[in-house]
């Protein structure tokens, strides 16, 4: 078993520089992958930072309708109060009211029964 020796018909330098083309080669190719993938990332953050700004402008325009509302809410609500107490007025007068009426027939009754009276003593002649 003898080995037959291999001759090499490359330099070493030669070699040396293909080997070094193909990591340059390889090198570029990594690059532009990872330029593109930034760009894909830039491209995708903005439009991220985009529609937060959206949202977050459509909070701001929530939070003040909200501040509308709640401000509506409270005139609201000081109405109702209005027209409790104005409710509760009403109630009592109407209240006095149906007592002042009770009181209403007794007098109608003696201004008639007092002018009926008065009436016939000035008719002196009047028999009944």
């Amino acid at each position: 078993m003898s080995q037959t020796p291999i001759n090499v018909t490359y330099s070493l330098e030669e070699v040396l520089k293909e080997i070094n083309n193909k990591l340059d080669k390889m090198d570029a190719k990594f690059e532009a992958k990872f330029q593109e993938m930034d760009t894909k990332f830039e491209s995708k953050f903005e439009k991220v930072e985009t529609k937060l700004e959206k949202i977050e402008t459509r909070l701001t325009n929530l939070e003040v309708g909200q501040t509308a509302l709640k401000s509506n809410v409270e005139n609201l609500q000081e109405t109702v109060r209005d027209i409790k107490t104005v409710q509760n007025t009403l109630v009592q007068e109407v209240s006095d009211l149906k007592g002042a009426k009770s009181l209403i027939i007794p007098i109608i009754v003696a201004v008639v029964t007092a002018f009926l009276t008065l009436l016939v003593r000035l008719i002196p002649n009047f028999s009944i």
